[in-house]
């Protein structure tokens, strides 16, 4: 088995665990005994529990690439390419919604502060692969106000999605859709730029678009 494989095996065992008794109980040594493991077969994949929080986030980044090189249809505007990304990369956690938010809780807790400094450059790391993922090629200054709001929608919408029990996540869809209409008028009206897109905007803040059924009509 390769090593890639293995990675994903013991994070998929981890996350079951914790579906059973949360994620603060789960300990290495119960994923190595669940996969007929050694502990060192466990620590030469990694080093420690915290880890595999990192290879689980590290699998939506994965999912939210792929799928914007594969489905996302090119003519579709920035602001809806990233919607679409953050969408499918919320979609690719959504199976354990609970446990995700009991690895997030646990990074917070008073005295985390070694998990919390390397879960911020985690954070900006994704949303730049968001930009990316949808186009965004903006220069200094107009760069940094891009980032910093679309930062700020990144957290506010996984917060929203952690709490979110409609179905397919149609109010987080909605919610992020109102906050990227909402940072794209401030930007036209900061930088300068014609907001070409605020009729749509208007016309589509509330439809729910389902990464699996994306219409660019939208």
């Amino acid at each position: 088995m390769n090593d890639t494989a293995n990675r994903q095996r013991i994070v998929d065992a981890a996350v079951a665990l914790a579906e059973h008794k949360g994620w603060e109980a789960v300990r290495l040594h119960d994923v190595a005994d669940r996969l007929s493991m050694s502990l060192e077969d466990i620590r030469l994949e990694f080093s420690e529990k915290d880890q595999l929080v990192d290879a689980w986030f590290d699998r939506a980044d994965s999912a939210m690439l792929n799928d914007a090189a594969t489905s996302a249809p090119v003519r579709l505007s920035r602001r809806l390419r990233f919607h679409r990304a953050m969408m499918a990369w919320l979609e690719a956690l959504s199976g354990h919604r609970r446990v995700t938010r009991q690895m997030i809780l646990g990074k917070l807790e008073p005295g985390h502060i070694h998990l919390q400094i390397p879960g911020l450059m985690r954070i900006s790391r994704t949303v730049q692969w968001m930009r990316e993922a949808a186009g965004y090629d903006a220069d200094f200054p107009r760069r940094a106000i891009e980032e910093t709001l679309h930062t700020s929608i990144y957290l506010a919408t996984f917060t929203y999605w952690m709490f979110d029990g409609s179905a397919n996540s149609e109010r987080t869809d909605r919610f992020l859709r109102r906050r990227l209409n909402h940072a794209e008028i401030l930007l036209s009206c900061r930088c300068g730029t014609d907001p070409v897109q605020t009729t749509e905007h208007r016309a589509t803040a509330d439809r729910p678009s389902p990464v699996g059924d994306y219409d660019p009509a939208t």
